[in-house]
């Protein structure tokens, strides 16, 4: 092999959480920022919904 051929290895790592020490009140807030940053995606997920529903409505109603 010459110097302008380079060689990559890839290895696999793993990694196993087993505990995670959070506060309460975090717990509360970080479960907070969950609940209205997943309002965005179900609406959406709603709209994207709806479009595939009117496609498929529009093939089959011929």
């Amino acid at each position: 092999m010459n110097e302008s051929e380079s060689k990559v290895i890839f290895t696999k790592n793993e990694v196993v959480v087993t505990n995670i020490k959070m506060p309460f009140w975090s717990m509360v807030g970080f479960m907070v920022k969950w609940a209205i940053a997943s309002i965005p995606a179900f609406i959406i997920l709603t709209i994207l919904a709806g479009i595939v529903m009117g496609i498929l409505s529009g093939l089959i109603s011929h």
